[in-house]
C-alpha cells in the first residue's frame, strides 16, 4: 500500500479513463458487468502502478458504483475488499472508495444486507489510520442496529471498541457527539463506572461555544442521571446550575424556572459542608429566584441562622415538594429523598443551637429538633457535625470547634 504521500503521476490517464468509464458503463448496461469489471481492473492496475492517484480514485468508484447499480450486494462486498488489499493501493482512493459504498448502506435492501455490508466496510477500514473516522460511523451505525434491537449491552460494547478521543482527523464535535453516545449506552447499561471514566475525555471548556449547547445539555443531562443514582446531590445541583447558565435555557422562562427549581432542591439535599454553604448563598443571591417565592423562601430558611420546625416546614412546602419527582410520594427515591431533606433540616437546626448554647438538657434539645428523645438517633447527627460531651444528667456540652485538650479535661470535670 501507498505510504499516502501525493507525487506527481508518472502517466496521466486521465484521457483513458474518460473514454473507458463511460464505455464500461454502457457494458454493465448490456448485461455485461464481468467483461467491464474486467477492463477495469486492468485500467485500475495501470493507473495504480503509474500512482495517479485522481484517475486510480475514479476507477475504484466506478468499480464499486456499477456493482451497486446491479443490485449484486455480495459482488460489492467482494470487490471493495479486492480493491483495498491491492499492492500499493493508494490511500486516498480507498478512502473515497469507503465513502462512497457507505452511502449504499440505506439503500440496502434488508437488515441481513446492511449488516453485511457495514461489517465488510469495517473488515477494510480497520487499523487504518487514514479512513478513522469512517470507521467510527460505520461503528455507530452498528450500534444504533444493536440498540434497536435491544442489545443495549453488545451496542455499548461495540461502541466502546473506539477510542475517539485519539483520532486527530475527527472534528472536535463529531468526536464529542461520539464520546456522548458512549456515555448513553453504557449508562443504559448501568455501568456507572466506566461512564464515569468515559465521562473524562471530554473538555467542558468546549462547551463554551454557542455553537455546542446542544452537546453541553445532552453532558448534562447524562451526568444528573449518574449523579442521582450515586446520590451525589450537590454534583446534582452544579450540573443543574451548568444547564440553567447555558443561553438555551436562560432565553425560555418555562425551562430556566424548571431548572432552578430542581438547583433549590438539591442544593438543599447536599449535606453541609464549605462547597455547599458557599453554593448556597450564591444560588439565593440569583435575582430570578425571586420570581420563584417558595422556592427562594425554602433557600431563605437554609441560610438564616433560625431555627426551622419540621412541621412548618411539612405544612408550607410539602404540597408542592411532595408533587415533584425529586420527592413524589410512593416513589422510593423521592420517599428517600424526603428523608434526606428531613436530616439536612435536623442539622442545619443543630448548628443553629451550636451557636447560641453551650449547656443544654437533652430533652430541650430534642424538643427543639422536633425529635423523640432518643439519644442514639441524636447522637449521631451531632457526631457528624460538631464535638460534644454529655454526663449522667442528661445535660449536653457543644462546641461548633475542637478545643485543646486540657481545655477538654476541665469540661469533662465540670459536667461529671
Amino acid at each position: 500500500m501507498s505510504d499516502g504521500k501525493l507525487e506527481k503521476p508518472e502517466i496521466d490517464y486521465t484521457p483513458v479513463c474518460d473514454v473507458k468509464l463511460p464505455e464500461t458503463e454502457l457494458l454493465a448496461q448490456q448485461g455485461k458487468l464481468a467483461q467491464a469489471l474486467d477492463q477495469l481492473l486492468a485500467l485500475e492496475k495501470q493507473t495504480r502502478q503509474a500512482s495517479d492517484l485522481a484517475s486510480s480514485t475514479r476507477v475504484l468508484v466506478h468499480i464499486v458504483k456499477l456493482c451497486h447499480q446491479s443490485g449484486d450486494w455480495k459482488l460489492l462486498n467482494e470487490y471493495v475488499i479486492l480493491l483495498s488489499k491491492k499492492h500499493g493501493q493508494l490511500k486516498q482512493a480507498i478512502t473515497k472508495m469507503v465513502q462512497e459504498t457507505m452511502t449504499y448502506i440505506e439503500n440496502t435492501p434488508n437488515l441481513e444486507t446492511k449488516l453485511e455490508l457495514i461489517d465488510t466496510l469495517r473488515t477494510v477500514t480497520e487499523g487504518k489510520i487514514y479512513v478513522e473516522v469512517e470507521r467510527a460511523r460505520l461503528t455507530r451505525m452498528l450500534s444504533r442496529i444493536r440498540e434497536d434491537e435491544g442489545k443495549i449491552n453488545e451496542a455499548a460494547d461495540v461502541l466502546q471498541e473506539l477510542q475517539v478521543e485519539t483520532f486527530g482527523s475527527m472534528e472536535k464535535r463529531e468526536k464529542t457527539d461520539f464520546i456522548l453516545e458512549q456515555m448513553r449506552l453504557t449508562l443504559a447499561k448501568k455501568d456507572y463506572t466506566r461512564m464515569q471514566i468515559i465521562s473524562r475525555k471530554i473538555n467542558t471548556k468546549f462547551f463554551a461555544e454557542t455553537e455546542q449547547q446542544d452537546l453541553k445539555l445532552r453532558y448534562y443531562e447524562l451526568m444528573i442521571q449518574h449523579a442521582l443514582h450515586e446520590e451525589q446531590y450537590l454534583n446534582v445541583c452544579k450540573y443543574y446550575r451548568h444547564v440553567y447558565d447555558t443561553p438555551l435555557v436562560k432565553e425560555d422562562e418555562m425551562k430556566w424556572k424548571g431548572i432552578l427549581e430542581n438547583v433549590i432542591y438539591f442544593i438543599a439535599l447536599s449535606p453541609y459542608d464549605n462547597e455547599q454553604h458557599d453554593l448556597l448563598h450564591r444560588i439565593y443571591e440569583d435575582p430570578n429566584l425571586i420570581k420563584l417565592p417558595l422556592h427562594h423562601q425554602l433557600a431563605k430558611n437554609f441560610v438564616t441562622p433560625e431555627l426551622m420546625r419540621w412541621p412548618i416546614i411539612q405544612q408550607v412546602f410539602g404540597d408542592m415538594l411532595r408533587k415533584t419527582p425529586v420527592f413524589l410520594i410512593g416513589d422510593e427515591a423521592g420517599e428517600k429523598r424526603w428523608g434526606e431533606l428531613h436530616n439536612r433540616v435536623i442539622e442545619h437546626n443543630i448548628r443553629v443551637l451550636a451557636k447560641y448554647y453551650v449547656r443544654i438538657r437533652m430533652s430541650r434539645m430534642t424538643s427543639l429538633l422536633d425529635l423523640t428523645e432518643q439519644v442514639n438517633v441524636l447522637s449521631n447527627f451531632l457526631i457528624k457535625m460538631i464535638y460534644f460531651l454529655s454526663n449522667k444528667k442528661n445535660f449536653l456540652f457543644i462546641t461548633a470547634s475542637r478545643r485543646f485538650p486540657c481545655e477538654t479535661c476541665r469540661i469533662e470535670n465540670y459536667l461529671c
